[in-house]
């Protein structure tokens, strides 16, 4: 994550969360960066010279408006834009929603498993990471035919790898050393 979207990141979750508005910021500059990445003649009239920097506050405050924008959004955009870094929006939503759930205590967890689990299965799971890390846990659940067996879990940038074929390495690896 490029450090220039985190500091903007972090700028707009220190005011979204003082004024306890996280959720509907997040939403909001998601729905905002969509719009600009849809939109090749929204990218070009705000990133061009020729445009004024109140022209393109026009436009940023009309469709923030149409996506229900709140104040919030409006001046972090005005921000956005006098800064000539409209074209981070994507970024910028990218970090904000990983910001916004660190200081949640929200973690997403990606699980791989050889077989489909059963709902208790994901539940015991979930509990378990849960307990480990300390975080409320959202897990994502999908199925990886390479696995041989057991199951393999990213939680940012930490890997919990319970697989057979990890297992299996580890093994082999202690065999070769003896």
């Amino acid at each position: 994550m490029k450090s220039a979207s985190l500091q903007y990141a972090n700028a707009l979750a220190d005011v979204a969360l003082q004024q306890g508005a996280a959720d509907a910021a997040q939403k909001q500059l998601s729905d905002f960066a969509g719009a600009y990445a849809e939109s090749a003649e929204l990218r070009n009239f705000l990133a061009s010279p020729a445009v004024t920097v109140k022209e393109k506050h026009a436009v940023a405050e009309k469709i923030a408006a149409r996506i229900g924008g709140s104040k919030i959004l409006r001046n972090f955009l005005f921000l956005v834009i006098d800064h000539h870094r409209t074209h981070m929006l994507s970024e910028i939503a990218d970090a904000f929603r990983t910001v916004i759930r660190e200081r949640q205590g929200i973690a997403e967890a990606k699980v791989l498993s050889a077989v489909e689990m059963s709902e208790p299965q994901k539940k015991v799971l979930t509990q378990s990471l849960e307990k480990k890390t300390g975080k409320k846990i959202e897990a994502r659940f999908a199925v990886d035919k390479e696995l041989l067996g057991g199951i393999v879990v990213r939680i940012g940038d930490t890997v919990y790898d319970g697989s057979v074929r990890h297992r299996l390495d580890e093994m082999k690896a202690a065999l070769a050393a003896e």
